[in-house]
């Protein structure tokens, strides 16, 4: 079974994903009868694009954010400008005319002070047309000032604009990127899906069968499970979980699954993980009702596990805590099995029974 390895709450390595990629191909060489029928590289290229493209949408919305918060505290700023201008400009004003007057007045001024009766009278009196003269050109800077930054501010406000609207453009192109490239992911799943339609149909019937036999035996139906517990054979009602909008807006897609996933997670260890589970579900591209069905099956939602926090069977793995288990049981199902169920990933994931376990898996999901 492929393992996902994680460093981080969202996103690993490019190594431990290259890492994880490469036990998945030795695996599906190993069992060419049960390999997928999309080659697992393209899978994974596209998988990449997947997150790739969500990355660049988050980064761009961060840096909208940013500038729009840089562009209202400018336009805060222009709005005290303006208001400050006007009392302003009337200042300038009256100083540029008191000053034309005492340049005006520059005879009577000089007498003003040839007059003076002492040496202490004449500093006292130039001193005070220094105050008068460094005021109203203060005045007259002021308002110079003032009307440069303004000038500045919108000069800014317009560059940060710009900067938005690239931004926006920019982002809407990576979500299309990454939109364009899950569709792909998912045209070559119902390529495949259409491929084992015979096999899929075989399995849920071989389900019936074993369900039933075991029903006139007066025995429980059960199965071993990759993890080694023993889990019962449910039986879907169709063939098809149904289809799961991946293209719909990450808020309401995140909203919608929570609810859905807390609703079929009540009363187990994992329950309130369902946000957890839609995340990781949107990050990676992968089926929302599948890493939490297979909980289900392989550890009766989290109440045996064979090693800590390893609900799904997942090889040799523990974690320290729910959340991060979630994570990367879901990216490992986005780079070994494409995020969906399909026959042929049942034969990957639990070998020995994998008939039932397509059958229950499937069960489980279409009862989210």
């Amino acid at each position: 079974m492929t393992v996902g390895i994680r460093t981080g709450a969202k996103t690993c390595g490019a190594l431990l994903v290259m890492g994880s990629l490469t036990c998945a191909l030795l695996q599906i060489a190993a069992q060419p009868t049960t390999a997928m029928a999309g080659p697992v590289e393209e899978l994974q290229a596209i998988q990449e694009k997947i997150q790739q493209g969500n990355e660049d949408y988050e980064k761009a919305t961060a840096l909208i954010d940013d500038v729009q918060a840089d562009i209202d505290a400018n336009e805060e700023r222009i709005a005290d400008l303006e208001e400050k201008l006007p009392d302003a400009r009337k200042q300038a004003a009256t100083s540029m005319r008191t000053n034309y007057k005492l340049q005006q007045s520059s005879g009577g001024i000089l007498s003003l002070i040839l007059s003076s009766e002492d040496f202490y009278e004449l500093l006292t009196m130039i001193q005070y047309l220094d105050v008068i003269q460094e005021y109203n050109n203060e005045a007259v800077d002021e308002l110079l000032l003032m009307a440069d930054e303004l000038e500045a501010a919108r000069v800014t406000l317009n560059s940060q604009m710009q900067e938005a609207e690239a931004a926006q453009t920019e982002a809407q192109e990576a979500l299309d990127a990454a939109n364009k490239a899950r569709e792909e992911l998912y045209e070559e799943i119902r390529a495949q899906a259409e491929a084992e339609a015979a096999q899929r149909r075989a399995a849920i019937e071989a389900a019936k069968r074993r369900q039933e036999q075991l029903e006139q035996e007066s025995e429980d139906g059960s199965f071993t499970t990759e993890s080694g517990n023993e889990a019962e054979i449910q039986v879907p009602v169709t063939g098809d979980p149904g289809a799961v909008d991946m293209g719909s807006d990450k808020e309401a897609f995140i909203s919608e699954w929570t609810k859905r996933i807390d609703d079929y997670l009540a009363g187990s260890p994992l329950a309130g993980q369902g946000k957890t589970f839609a995340e990781a579900a949107w990050e990676y591209g992968v089926d929302p009702r599948f890493s939490p069905a297979i909980s289900t099956v392989e550890s009766s939602t989290g109440r045996y596990c064979f090693l800590p926090h390893n609900a799904w069977g997942w090889g040799a793995s523990s974690w320290s805590s729910w959340e991060e288990a979630i994570w990367d049981h879901v990216e490992g199902l986005a780079i070994g099995y494409g995020g969906q169920l399909t026959y042929a990933g049942a034969h990957k994931y639990c070998p020995p029974n994998a008939d039932f376990w397509y059958a229950s898996v499937l069960a489980n999901m279409q009862s989210m």
